[in-house]
């Protein structure tokens, strides 16, 4: 019958009605302050990483980006490996195969993490041939300088002098769990290292090998010079050349330039034959 039509239309239509007020009151909700977004989701990629599972060069692309291997130069170099725990127990043999002489193992972070593959990584190195040492992931925010070089030197960052045992590594680099320089400013951020860098000396009789990328060391040190006179380089880029070093460096030591490399990743050269390597572990 006609009414009944006629109230069907319009039931219809009320229907339709509360369901664009519906969606528009939804829109006006998500563009609220404080409103949910996929970066609030707990499955987005942009999640903080666990603490103590930073490894050395892990800020490098996104900050610094990649571009292609080195050139054949005909500089000498001496090809080597660092490791963490994301590599579980590695195949040593293979690395000595493919002409990898050294290597670094991380050992620490802060004072709150230490490489549970540590033993496997270091002595397996060291058994196989390859001449081995210790770095620490600093996170200068936690614990003073000291105090974070007197846990590496506790749990594997000591030195030996066996003719093939290299100096501790302070990896200090962007910091993955928050503010790229740790919330310190450019003193304070020297002074943390100058602490750690004296405390290792005193308690090792070396100086310890510095870690850094150009960029971070610019941003997070104001460029200061001070450390070159005693404390090795090892600079991170990952592209054709080594490019501009931090302040007070004329040359680099070892030079990570892949994350890409066989095997396990990180690959590195160190800046002469394998005699210098040795030297350097021999202090």
């Amino acid at each position: 019958m006609p009414v009944h039509r006629s109230g069907s239309g319009t039931t219809r239509r009320s229907r339709f009605a509360a369901l664009g007020t519906l969606l528009a009151a939804l829109s006006l909700l998500l563009t609220l302050p404080g409103a949910a977004t996929a970066a609030d989701s707990p499955t987005a990629t942009t999640t903080t990483p666990a603490r103590g599972s930073a490894t050395m060069g892990m800020g490098v692309i996104a900050h610094d980006g990649q571009g292609g291997l080195p050139r054949d130069t005909r500089a000498v170099q001496t090809e080597g490996v660092d490791v963490s725990s994301h590599q579980g127990n590695v195949d040593w043999a293979t690395l000595w195969n493919s002409g990898v002489r050294w290597a670094y193992t991380k050992a620490t972070e802060g004072t709150y993490y230490t490489n549970p593959y540590f033993a496997q990584q270091y002595n397996g190195s060291y058994n196989v041939g390859m001449i081995r040492g210790a770095y620490h992931f600093a996170t200068p925010d936690t614990t003073s300088g000291a105090t974070q070089a007197n846990y590496f030197v506790d749990h594997g960052g000591g030195w030996s002098q066996d003719g093939r045992t290299l100096p501790g590594v302070l990896d200090i680099e962007w910091n993955p769990y928050g503010d790229q320089c740790y919330g310190k400013t450019a003193a304070a951020m020297v002074s943390w290292i100058r602490d750690f860098v004296n405390t290792y000396k005193s308690r090792t009789g070396r100086d310890a090998v510095i870690y850094t990328a150009t960029s971070w060391w610019q941003a997070c040190t104001g460029n200061n010079a001070s450390f070159a006179a005693t404390d090795p380089l090892w600079v991170a880029r990952y592209n054709t050349t080594v490019g501009e070093l931090p302040a007070g460096w004329s040359y680099y030591t070892i030079w990570q330039y892949t994350s890409s490399g066989p095997y396990v990743g990180d690959h590195n050269h160190f800046n002469g034959a394998l005699d210098r390597v040795q030297a350097l572990a021999n202090g």
